[in-house]
């Protein structure tokens, strides 16, 4: 298959791209490289790519129209995954426009993409935020998600909300994937293991939001890699079961799905320090704080629906997931 993947020079779309293309598939990437954090790392990750013969990569925004258009009618993919968006749970309190423009704006002009150039299957990243004030364990995608405590959740359930539309208008098969806390090897350093692993490091403190009390399903990147393939390979049809007398979120009668791809086994925030500490050696310094706006005390994936339908569940430990992160940070920032 020829795949279009957005967000390419991504955390997840990187990994994405590259199981596709081992596998042998041609995988056209776009990203527009912003400088939300060290686009320096963001080339890095595509020096990876660009390794293979199948790939061709351009510098692109999904916000806008033209770029999309001419990157549609002039590649001619058959699938697409869209994991191009402005990411960031807190990032979304003092900057809503940037959230407004790549995660609403530029998944429309996908979905016109693809509704215009016969694409057989969309994919793309919705997030466990959507669960928002739901504290209803574990999270499941049959559950009604319409309390985001952030506009970055409430993006990604618009993205749900405008791809069942599509689905349902257009017959667009759609599957979204909530994604569950990923970590691993080339990941972001807005996100807690970069922060806690490179303060711990270099001697400073770390910030522990409410007083540690949290639980997270840390779900490791190979996982959510294959997991996303694996759901491309199976395109969404409509539920033959469907009721509309009580619908089904995770469903319709439409060619749309949407499943959770997590660890399914939530863990401390704690634990998930000291893990650290011991692959690292280090103790952390920690600077307990209250909760923070927008955060969630605890998430835990409800993945039968995937395990049934696509035939995969994660299952990296994280105890191996941290041993291969702590290694990769360690190979990199002596590199740079």
């Amino acid at each position: 298959m020829k795949v279009l993947v957005t967000g390419a020079a991504g955390f997840i779309g990187m990994h994405v791209s590259r199981l596709l293309l081992e596998r042998g598939d041609e995988v056209v990437g776009i990203d527009n490289l912003n400088d939300y954090y060290d686009p320096a790392l963001k080339r890095a990750r595509l020096d990876q790519l660009t390794q293979y013969r199948k790939f061709t990569f351009g510098v692109g925004d999904i916000a806008d129209r033209e770029t999309v258009e001419t990157l549609f009618a002039r590649e001619k993919p058959h699938r697409v995954i869209n994991l191009a968006a402005q990411a960031g749970v807190r990032y979304s309190l003092t900057n809503p426009s940037a959230y407004l423009q790549s995660n609403i704006v530029g998944f429309g002009h996908i979905l016109e993409g693809c509704r215009h150039h016969g694409i057989e299957h969309l994919v793309y990243a919705s997030s466990s935020s959507v669960y928002g004030a739901n504290t209803r364990m574990p999270f499941s995608a049959h559950d009604a998600v319409d309390h985001p405590v952030s506009l970055y959740a409430a993006s990604k359930k618009a993205n749900e909300l405008m791809a069942h539309s599509y689905s349902h208008l257009f017959g667009l098969p759609t599957t979204g994937l909530r994604f569950f806390t990923v970590y691993g090897p080339w990941g972001r350093p807005d996100m807690s293991p970069w922060l806690f692993t490179s303060a711990i490091v270099e001697g400073r403190t770390i910030d522990v939001f409410n007083h540690g009390k949290m639980r997270r399903d840390f779900t490791y990147i190979d996982d959510i890699a294959e997991g996303t393939v694996r759901a491309l390979d199976k395109v969404a049809a409509p539920n033959p079961g469907f009721n509309t007398h009580k619908p089904d979120p995770a469903s319709s009668y439409a060619p749309f799905r949407v499943y959770n791809i997590g660890n399914h086994t939530p863990v401390e925030l704690m634990t998930f320090i000291s893990t650290i500490e011991t692959a690292l050696g280090q103790e952390a310094k920690k600077n307990f704080l209250p909760m923070q706006s927008g955060d969630v005390v605890a998430t835990y994936a409800d993945v039968e629906a995937l395990k049934q339908d696509v035939g995969f569940e994660p299952k990296t430990t994280l105890v191996d997931g941290i041993i291969n992160w702590v290694s990769w940070y360690n190979v990199y920032t002596n590199l740079t």
